[in-house]
């Protein structure tokens, strides 16, 4: 028996989560030295933009009339993507830290796209998940290459 979900929630909290990553890597690349790190926050927090927008085009609420404008809001200050990057900020803030941490967000991510994805019927909703699932998963690779410099650099 497959668990009963509001669809239109669920859309709605997945666009919030990628707004979160955007966020954190927007705020991460903001604190990073180093420039290839930088670049690479950078670039994943326009992908994240992008998949939150995927969710916004299927998100038939009204209470989210401009895309543009929820991007813009200010960082949801409770999501765990936002508490991981003012805990690590709080200690000796680095960009291997903020790598480390972005690593264990993006597989838990791609973790709960996938499981979400499961309890879907609507083929077209499903997708949509699973395309996010694939390119969190890509994200995850891009974070553990851009660690495995770091660590590369200071041995």
């Amino acid at each position: 028996m497959s668990e009963k979900i509001d669809l239109q929630q669920a859309i709605k909290e997945a666009m919030q989560t990628e707004k979160d990553a955007m966020d954190y890597y927007k705020y991460g690349a903001e604190k990073m030295f180093d420039e290839k790190a930088k670049r690479s926050f950078e670039i994943l927090a326009k992908e994240e933009k992008q998949h939150a927008h995927m969710f916004y085009a299927i998100y038939k609420g009204d209470d989210i009339p401009d895309f543009e404008a929820f991007i813009a809001s200010a960082p949801n200050t409770e999501s765990s993507w936002w508490k991981a990057l003012q805990q690590a900020m709080l200690g000796d803030f680095d960009e291997r830290k903020a790598i480390e941490l972005a690593i264990d967000q993006e597989l838990e991510l791609e973790k709960n796209l996938r499981a979400m994805a499961e309890k879907i019927d609507d083929p077209e909703v499903k997708k949509i998940y699973l395309a996010n699932a694939r390119s969190t998963h890509h994200h995850y690779e891009l974070c553990q290459e851009e660690h495995n410099a770091i660590l590369g650099q200071s041995s």
